[in-house]
């Protein structure tokens, strides 16, 4: 089993299954690659013209003296120039353009999965590893796209079309010419094993570096507070140093390489010179060829360079790829098939309902409780009691292993999920704002017309402070709403509740400290957005467990009492023990709303 932020490591260097199914992404483009692959084909085919004319310049004119001649090879090389310089654009563009789309479809796909996978996989999978996926990936398969598939096809050829122009000019040349392959095959199998093994190791450093970041940058708040940021420098600076060992390693292994490489080919150009200098010398071969030679060889050993790095490309996107089709791989969210008519009717039951998040480490155990239609049930405990695990539940972002949580007496496990949550309206306790406009954080892309979103907004008095800013509903909130104060946040996500009118509400109150006005306005904002709705609330505040028609009190996992306020009071259990310790002090802000209620 990994850590929370390493990587599968990929077994294979090549997978062909891996390799079919990145294919297939090509093929709406096919028109795209089959026109690319054409002319790249010209494009090798023109360039490797260029020796072969200058040999005909040297033999048939230069050396002739004949003028004209030379000025019509010098008019076909500069059409071979034109001819190449047009075939190259098309090409690039084509390639570039198909490995664009393949991109975005690959991109839109991850992005739309991502939003169907269970909240349990977010629980298991770092964020800084998921947007590794969807962007680091997703660009190392577009290198793949754009620089191997067709242009290895294009090196290929070019490698054929030299063989062929050397063998055909001069066999007995040729022959000396390849005696450096064996050097060269053997030093491409060394760097194509070491950078493999590196770039291996770089993938899993960079998706813990991602993740790094990106937890401390989303937590910079806490970071500065309890001050952190020497020690976090300090551990930022081992994840950083364990990703730059591997890259390191690669700068050296094509430091190598690449030298190596001119090394050889220069043993290579030195072997022509002799010999074929040594044929020349004796008659036994024209200058021309020569010069030739010495063209096609420099330009031999550039396709084979270019293949090392396409197999380096190939590398990755084996890497990229398995990584990205695992994500898509994962099952989504299980749909069941009911969709509902119309309205809830609010009728919601848990029944001898058990949950485990691990093992069977149960968090509910046994829960049984009802509610009725238009009531509301406060579900009270300590911390750690399994209370919003009930929400969890209930919108069925996990199931329960044993026991059912129906709704309208049906099984949430049978409920179309999308259907059932549009009915369902959350208010969490920590609420998250999306970057975008007052209105549109109310309405969250919904067509919700902008009376409606005004109306939610004024009947949880969230207007009173949305009037008030510079641009009202069309201010920019800013990422997760960092300009409002935590009550205003509370009000907005009130508002938004209200604005997609729920059948049935669950509320995880705002435990934050926040002023007594803001409070109130909080408390007015419950009430109205509870009546006559089905409301299941996780209560912080006594005013709410008071108005509540019920209360049920959890305790580790188990439901130990149920009954009114003053019922369970009376009782003197665990509810008077909590009552005593954490409700009794909120007893003057319940008055004051009570004298504020009765003055309207």
């Amino acid at each position: 089993m990994n850590g929370p932020h390493e990587e599968e490591r990929l077994q294979k260097s090549y997978d062909s299954a891996l390799m079919r199914r990145l294919l297939a992404y090509i093929r709406p483009y096919k028109g795209y690659l089959i026109s690319a692959a054409v002319l790249i084909g010209l494009s090798q085919v023109v360039r490797q013209a260029g020796p072969y004319l200058t040999k005909i310049a040297v033999d048939s004119y230069i050396v002739q003296k004949d003028l004209d001649g030379l000025n019509r090879i010098g008019l076909a090389f500069v059409c071979c120039l034109i001819v190449q310089f047009v075939a190259d654009y098309f090409q690039n563009y084509l390639t570039q353009m198909m490995g664009q789309r393949v991109m975005y479809d690959i991109r839109s796909q991850v992005f739309a999965h991502l939003q169907k996978l269970p909240i349990a996989y977010f629980d298991r999978n770092p964020i800084g590893r998921l947007m590794t996926r969807a962007t680091n990936d997703v660009q190392t398969l577009n290198e793949m796209f754009t620089s191997g598939v067709v242009t290895i096809f294009g090196d290929v050829l070019t490698l054929a079309v030299i063989v062929g122009m050397m063998v055909h000019m001069d066999a007995g040349l040729a022959l000396i010419s390849f005696a450096v392959l064996p050097a060269l095959f053997g030093l491409t199998w060394w760097f194509r094993r070491r950078v493999r093994e590196a770039y291996r190791e770089s993938r899993v450093k960079i998706a813990r570096l991602n993740a790094f970041l990106q937890e401390n940058i989303a937590g910079m708040e806490v970071v500065q507070l309890f001050n952190r940021e020497a020690r976090n420098r300090g551990a930022f600076e081992g994840v950083n140093r364990e990703y730059l060992r591997p890259q390191m390693r690669s700068v050296t292994y094509y430091s190598i390489f690449f030298p190596a490489m001119e090394v050889i080919s220069s043993g290579a150009v030195a072997l022509i010179i002799w010999y074929g200098g040594g044929k020349v010398v004796q008659s036994h071969m024209s200058i021309g060829v020569l010069i030739a030679f010495l063209q096609y060889i420099q330009r031999f050993f550039w396709p084979i360079r270019e293949l090392s790095e396409k197999y380096n490309i190939l590398q990755s996107a084996m890497a990229s790829s398995e990584r990205i089709f695992e994500l898509l791989d994962t099952p989504p969210e299980r749909q069941g098939g009911a969709q509902g008519t119309g309205r809830l009717e609010g009728r919601v039951a848990f029944r001898d309902v058990w949950f485990a998040y691990k093992g069977d480490d149960y968090v509910l155990k046994g829960v049984s409780f009802d509610v009725e239609p238009g009531h509301s049930v406060a579900v009270v405990g300590a911390t750690g009691a399994g209370k919003s695990t009930l929400i969890n539940l209930l919108c069925r972002f996990y199931e329960a292993q044993r026991g059912e949580v129906l709704v309208d007496g049906l099984d949430v496990k049978a409920w179309d999920a999308r259907a059932l949550r549009r009915r369902i309206g959350v208010v969490q306790q920590d609420v998250f704002m999306f970057s975008g406009t007052v209105a549109r954080n109310i309405r969250l892309g919904a067509e919700i017309d902008e009376a409606r979103v005004r109306r939610a907004a004024e009947d949880v008095n969230a207007a009173r402070f949305i009037d008030r800013l510079p641009k009202g509903y069309e201010e920019d909130v800013r990422e997760r709403g960092n300009l409002l104060s935590t009550g205003q946040r509370q009000l907005l996500a009130f508002a938004r509740a209200l604005a997609f009118d729920p059948d049935i509400l669950v509320l995880d109150e705002a435990t934050s400290n926040i002023d007594t006005e803001t409070e109130i306005l909080i408390q007015e904002a419950v009430g109205r957005l509870m009546k006559g709705r089905t409301s299941i609330v996780i209560a912080h505040r006594l005013s709410t467990i008071r108005n509540a028609d019920r209360i049920v009190v959890l305790h580790h996992g188990e439901v130990r009492e149920m009954g009114t306020h003053e019922e369970l009071l009376a009782a003197q259990g665990i509810y008077y023990r909590l009552y005593q310790l954490q409700y009794k002090g909120q007893e003057a802000t319940v008055e004051r709303m009570a004298v504020r209620e009765a003055g309207k």
